[in-house]
């Protein structure tokens, strides 16, 4: 890296720090924010204290709040009998961009992945077990990714709810909308046909 000015070198560093974030792009942000106006750049640095200082897990479902309940399970019109389980809150985000689910939610906080020291303990598995045995849930849907670790996890969670009398399903994968066979790996096929539905 060039030799900048410390202040500029530093903020350089920190941007690298952001996931997707390489030293070229950090650079490149680093110049923007350097010819912003002072106000552009006020504003960025008094969003990002904001973001830290009022942000918080709702204390249901684990999704980003700014009060003690998110949104979602503040609103009464939501079906309590369903319980959609996902990873993270960008999973949540994703589903709700669909528009198609009105039940409840349940951020995980991650994946198992043993390869990076992630187990079932380090997640909120124990608190949806707790929130199961305490609601009127009559399913929950296991939305995670369609990876060895969401598999991995959403079969661990299937194995806690069976006793329960919980019916736990996972959401469908296969092909997506518009893609082409020919261009689709030999899984993605397979789960396609598995998930496959009656016309």
């Amino acid at each position: 890296m060039p030799a900048y000015p410390r202040p500029l070198a530093q903020l350089i560093q920190e941007l690298e720090k952001l996931p997707g974030v390489g030293p070229k792009t950090a650079q490149r942000l680093a110049l923007h924010l350097l010819h912003a106006s002072g106000e552009d750049a006020a504003a960025l640095a008094n969003a990002i204290r904001e973001v830290k200082e009022k942000i918080r897990n709702c204390t249901r479902c684990y999704n980003y709040s700014e009060e003690e309940l998110c949104p979602l399970c503040s609103d009464p019109e939501r079906d309590e009998s369903l319980l959609c389980v996902v990873g993270d809150a960008r999973d949540l985000l994703a589903m709700e961009r669909a528009g198609r689910f009105r039940g409840r939610y349940h951020v995980l906080g991650g994946l198992i992945s043993p390869m990076d020291g992630i187990g079932p303990e380090a997640l909120r598995i124990q608190e949806l077990v707790q929130r199961v045995r305490d609601g009127r849930i009559s399913e929950v849907i296991l939305a995670t990714n369609p990876t060895v670790e969401g598999d991995a996890t959403a079969v661990y969670i299937a194995g806690l709810l069976k006793p329960l009398g919980i019916r736990a399903t996972r959401i469908a994968l296969g092909l997506p909308v518009g893609g082409d066979l020919d261009y689709a790996d030999d899984v993605t096929i397979a789960r396609a046909l598995e998930g496959r539905t009656e016309m």
